[in-house]
Order: C-alpha cells, then sequence, then structure tokens
C-alpha cells in the first residue's frame, strides 16, 4: 500500500431543485436560475420560513423498483439516483473483477426525517404495533451507503458520515484518504438530504437558522452579503466517482479533476458558530496544502 497514490474524478452525479440530473443542474446553474420557491412537501403557513429548495418532479420508480420504494426515505431514493448518474457518466462497471476494490461512502447530516415523523405520527395514534418493519432500514443515515452497494456490488469500503454542512465534504475527503492508502481503487462518494419536512424547517427556524424572506425565496440565498438573515433549506443528492489516477488511465476513463489535498479540523469553540477569527479553517487549510506539497509558510 501507498500513501501516496494519486486520486482523480471521474463521475459526477446530480439530483437537484434545478434538475433531476446533472447535465440539467448544470445547465440551470450557468443560466442564473434558482430552484427556491414556497414549500409545497406540506402546509408551511404557519411556519416563520415559507419557502425552500425543493426537488421537483422526482419519481422514484424511474430507479427503484416498486416493491423497495417503501423501504428507502426520500434521501436514500435521491443517493440511489445521483450514483447511478454518476456512475454511467464515469463508464465504470462494476464486476467480479473489481467489487472488493469499489466503496461507497455517501453521508446525511439528517437523514430519513420524514420517515421519522411519519412513523412517530402512527405510534401515537396507533401504538407500537403500527410501526412499519421498514422505519429504521428506511431512516438512519448510513442505509443510503448501504443501498448503494447492494445495488451496484461494491463490496470495498462502506461508511456514513454525519457532520452537518461538511459531510459531503468529509465523505469525499475521507474516500481520499481511503484510494490514497490503498484501501480502494474506486469511491462512489458525495451525500444526500431530504429534510424539507414541518419539523425540520420548523427546528432550523426555531435556532433562527433560516432565512425568512418568504416574499423573495429566489434571492434568499446570499451567504456572503452583509444583509443576509440565513441559509435556504435544498435537498438532493450529490455524487463523484474518485478513482486512483492509474485506475483511471486503465480503464481510458474522462477525467474531470484531481483530489490533491485534504484537511479536516474542530473549532473547539461553538455548536453552531465558527471561531471568530477562522483560525480552524486554516487549519484545515494548512493540512489540505501539505497534503498537496505546498509549502504553508506564507498561509497567514
Amino acid at each position: 500500500m501507498s500513501g501516496n497514490r494519486r486520486v482523480v474524478v471521474t463521475g459526477v452525479g446530480l439530483v437537484s431543485a434545478l434538475g433531476l440530473d446533472t447535465t440539467s443542474t448544470w445547465k440551470a446553474l450557468l443560466a442564473g436560475e434558482s430552484g427556491t420557491a414556497p414549500i409545497t412537501h406540506f402546509d408551511a403557513s404557519q411556519h416563520s420560513t415559507r419557502f425552500a429548495a425543493e426537488v421537483k418532479g422526482f419519481d422514484p420508480l424511474v430507479w427503484v423498483e416498486k416493491k423497495d420504494v417503501k423501504k428507502m426515505d426520500r434521501f436514500i431514493q435521491f443517493a440511489v439516483a445521483a450514483s447511478d448518474i454518476a456512475l454511467k457518466d464515469s463508464g465504470l462497471v462494476v464486476d467480479g473483477g473489481n467489487a472488493e476494490q469499489v466503496g461507497v461512502y455517501i453521508g446525511s447530516g439528517i437523514g430519513g426525517f420524514a420517515t421519522i415523523e411519519r412513523e412517530h405520527e402512527a405510534l401515537l395514534k396507533g401504538g407500537p404495533r403500527k410501526v412499519s418493519p421498514f422505519f429504521i432500514p428506511a431512516s438512519i443515515v448510513n442505509l443510503a451507503s448501504g443501498w448503494v452497494s447492494i445495488r451496484t456490488g461494491a463490496k470495498g469500503p462502506n461508511s456514513a458520515t454525519c457532520t452537518a454542512c461538511t459531510t459531503s465534504a468529509h465523505a469525499v475527503g475521507d474516500s481520499f484518504r481511503l484510494i490514497q492508502r490503498g484501501e480502494a481503487d474506486v469511491m462512489i462518494a458525495g451525500g444526500s438530504e431530504a429534510a424539507i419536512t414541518p419539523l425540520g424547517v420548523g427546528g432550523f427556524a426555531a435556532m433562527r437558522a433560516l432565512s425568512t424572506r418568504n416574499d423573495d425565496p429566489a434571492r434568499a440565498s446570499r451567504p456572503f452579503d452583509k444583509d443576509r438573515d440565513g441559509f435556504v433549506m435544498g435537498e438532493g443528492a450529490g455524487m463523484v466517482i474518485l478513482e486512483e489516477l492509474e485506475h483511471a488511465q486503465r480503464c481510458d476513463a474522462r477525467i474531470y479533476g484531481e483530489v490533491v489535498g485534504y484537511g479536516a479540523t474542530g473549532d473547539a469553540f461553538h455548536i453552531t458558530q465558527p471561531a471568530p477569527e477562522g483560525e480552524g479553517a486554516q487549519r484545515s487549510m494548512r493540512r489540505a496544502l501539505k497534503d498537496a506539497g505546498i509549502g504553508t509558510a506564507d498561509v497567514q
């Protein structure tokens, strides 16, 4: 095993509020379109925030057999779809010859919130006998990776992250490390969310974390604006196929780019606020630069 193996991106899969695949999402991004609009998943009239970036027109039956749909929360369905799109984009075929060297690492900040809410209501109304036997496997975070592994036959490292807003970045970075040190040749990596629910929106609103620009949803997401008033909840999934460079070259894969460094640190400061001087980001950057073989003497 080597800790210096190079890692490249050979496939991208997206399911978003802007489109049900990578091509349509990218086209909408280039056109400057917004996927944010009034919430339709539930009656949000009593919520302080009444808009979100919902995935529109998603049909799980396009990606999942009917008998399996009820076994998966919406976030798992998104993950399956985005992974399939990414694999098709990469041209990678998982078979008996490479299955043990192909892994899956998909995270989710919350997991199956809609399923949890639905089954809790069933419990309150009908007692424990009304709770679905699929409740737990449909809602826990690691079942996105589990389902993708089962469907693709990938038998390599299989894991999941649950680190709030950094979840997908950690999934990609940890996958990079697995390939770098020789534990896998290929990783299906990314994240998926579907928490636009009464409790999900209500909970973030109670933290005063959400924008309340209900009169202008399309322009509510403005994280670096001096007049920002919170973030906009969204849903969807994003996946990349990471491959060891020589493996990708042998397969004549199209290479989008190379992952050259990864850094992750903790601020040890506050549960929602970053350290005020940004020292945590600096530490992470230094680690990533060291990974990439770039000097850090001039980084302040």
